[in-house]
């Protein structure tokens, strides 16, 4: 996709878009593109009266972004990552890349999701057979430059009872619009860890959109680092299809400056036996805002549902600020499903027990903050991942 020449910054409303795939795309891929283009454009951006995007206004955000070039900038020497065009791949490829995720018509804010289909112009996929369990992590790098909007399109799958890791890092240098859609299938009995470290650039637009499908026995295990960029939002939907599946949504934020990050989450439970949890924990300073929307949903059928989901926030600055807007929808009667929100600041007796130790009042604080959020860096199984969020949260604080 392109947009005007003399329209240097995005505007307000889709019809200044405009579909123009590049030439030697697949055809398949610029049918799709210009299908959810139409969609787009009878919408437009996606505005704060839509319910899950209350707290972040995106087209004020948008304004500031230049549009040119396009760039594909995922990056991967993996084996296991096939990463181009896909116009010889399989069907079930292409049906993702066309499909909409399971909840598009029941909230109607998918527009973005279909500016990323418009606008991709190649798809990375990773497709792990039954029964292979890949013992290293893949990692993929999505690095960002001055002035590009990024449709990255990343589809996982994989078969039943295979085990992966998947490490992401989003890092960049300059003012880019990342527009990310992730796409997950979990077959029976499969296992993903899927981890996210988002270091953006301080001027960068961060907006990245995860659907998941979950089969029996099924287990997503998702973390989410957020420290980077100047505008985030993290919108995350796993939709438990069989019995006794399970997903994790874990994240911490560590917010500055005048930094905005919307965690937006749901757990669709649609098979009995089933178990969610969101877990969120957030260090606020300076002018930041945070932003925390977890919602559990339980059909009728799926009894003895097991659903859990807390956001903690840590204010550190007066002009710090959290919304959260936790829910539970429940239709079945055998259930255990509870929501909880806490914000708050340092506790003051901890903080002075610790400095009446001989410790100095930022040697204090950072032991406290430290443990704030490690309740959340202690769930994570990859040892390389828990490094490297407590080096960074260490380079944080010392910021």
């Amino acid at each position: 996709m392109r947009f005007p020449k003399k329209k240097r910054y995005l505007p307000e409303t889709a019809d200044m878009f405009r579909y123009a795939p590049r030439d030697d795309i697949a055809p398949w891929l610029a049918t799709a593109g210009k299908a959810a283009f139409d969609r787009f454009a009878a919408v437009g951006l996606p505005s704060s009266r839509l319910e899950r995007w209350k707290f972040s206004n995106i087209a004020t955000i948008l304004k500031k972004y230049s549009a040119d070039p396009l760039v594909y900038d995922a990056v991967s020497s993996d084996p296991h990552v096939r990463q181009g065009q896909a116009d010889a791949q399989e069907a079930w490829v292409r049906e993702l890349v066309d499909a909409l995720p399971p909840n598009h018509e029941k909230y109607g804010d998918m527009a973005l999701w279909d500016l990323n289909t418009a606008s991709i112009q190649d798809v990375m996929v990773v497709d792990i057979p039954e029964d292979m369990i890949v013992k290293d992590p893949i990692r993929l790098d999505f690095a960002g430059k001055d002035g590009a909007f990024l449709p990255a399109r990343l589809i996982i799958r994989l078969g039943a009872r295979a085990q992966l890791a998947v490490i992401e890092h989003h890092e960049g240098q300059g003012a880019y619009w990342r527009n990310h859609v992730t796409r997950i299938v979990l077959g029976e009995g499969a296992r993903l860890d899927h981890y996210r470290i988002q270091n953006d650039s301080p001027a960068a637009l961060h907006l990245q959109m995860t659907a998941i499908d979950l089969a029996a026995r099924a287990a997503y295990h998702g973390f989410t680092l957020t420290e980077g960029a100047s505008f985030a939002r993290h919108q995350a939907e796993a939709v438990l299809q069989g019995a006794q599946a399970h997903v994790a949504f874990n994240g911490i934020n560590l917010l500055k400056d005048r930094q905005h990050s919307d965690t937006t989450l749901e757990a669709e439970h649609r098979a009995p036996s089933c178990t969610s949890s969101q877990l969120l924990r957030s260090v606020v300073d300076d002018q930041a805002r945070g932003v925390f929307q977890g919602k559990v949903y339980v059909d009728r059928v799926a009894q003895k549902t097991d659903g859990y989901q807390l956001s903690n926030a840590l204010l550190l600055s007066e002009g710090a600020e959290m919304d959260t807007k936790p829910e539970l929808e429940i239709y079945a009667d055998d259930v255990k499903c509870s929501h909880g929100a806490t914000t708050g600041q340092l506790d003051s007796e901890p903080l002075f027990y610790l400095r009446s130790r001989g410790l100095s009042e930022q040697e204090a604080r950072h032991l406290l903050i430290e443990a704030f959020v490690g309740e959340v860096v202690d769930q994570l199984a990859d040892e390389s991942v828990k490094t490297l969020v407590t080096e960074r949260l260490a380079r944080w604080l010392k910021r």
